[in-house]
């Protein structure tokens, strides 16, 4: 179902059609310390709606729901805390610990992050159908999220950048930032995937500039 409709709205992106005469979906993706939520603030402030797919995966797995239960069934209930709720740093550890499976979680919680964004991105265009939705998403592309969405934006840096950058935000050494960007996909991989490429590898005002005249463009493409 989701599939025709993005089929529908990209025939029309094709003919150049206004997008108000259906909504435009894009997913915005990028490495570590790349500007996403930048970006994502700075496209909502001109007009768009944004979905957090991170904030999607916090609520994925609450306390009752399917997730919630094939969680809980996979790593043992002791990765539930005493409010009955999964405890995200008990999970973590059966994760990423010794013999842990990063993919036995995401192949859980994946699906149930798709039929949320799904939903939320439905709601949103019914309730305005002439808005243009943004799911900010960092593994858009490694989870199969495309076909949610129309086109994707995607944020770049150089590695070097991204290690300075993240290192000074999450007060982290450089070796662990640089072990969780080997961890995630190639900016040529994403970008292989892209209508847009945004480069933040200088500063936020340049940043900015170059969003506003990719914005504009997506008026006169769809115009």
């Amino acid at each position: 179902m989701r599939k025709s409709l993005s089929a529908a709205h990209s025939a029309k992106l094709d003919r150049c059609l206004v997008f108000k005469e259906l909504g435009l979906i894009i997913g915005l993706t990028g490495g570590i310390a790349s500007g996403k939520s930048t970006v994502a603030k700075a496209l909502q402030d001109c007009g768009a709606l944004v979905i957090d797919a991170d904030k999607l995966g916090h609520r994925a797995y609450a306390k009752g729901s399917d997730a919630f239960h094939k969680v809980v069934a996979r790593f043992g209930d002791g990765v539930v805390g005493p409010d009955g709720e999964v405890d995200r740093r008990a999970l973590g550890a059966k994760v990423f610990g010794a013999g842990g499976s990063l993919k036995q979680l995401t192949d859980i919680v994946w699906p149930a992050i798709q039929e949320m964004a799904a939903n939320e991105i439905k709601q949103s265009l019914t309730a305005n159908p002439d808005t243009v939705v943004i799911l900010e998403a960092a593994v858009l592309i490694e989870a199969g999220w495309q076909s949610l969405v129309d086109e994707i934006w995607v944020t770049t840096v150089d590695p070097e950048v991204a290690i300075e950058r993240a290192s000074a935000r999450d007060g982290v050494d450089a070796a662990s930032v640089q072990a969780r960007i080997d961890a995630q996909i190639s900016n040529a991989e994403r970008s292989a995937e892209a209508r847009v490429v945004i480069d933040n590898s200088k500063d936020e005002a340049e940043l900015l500039k170059q969003l506003a005249g990719h914005w504009q463009n997506l008026q006169e493409r769809c115009s």
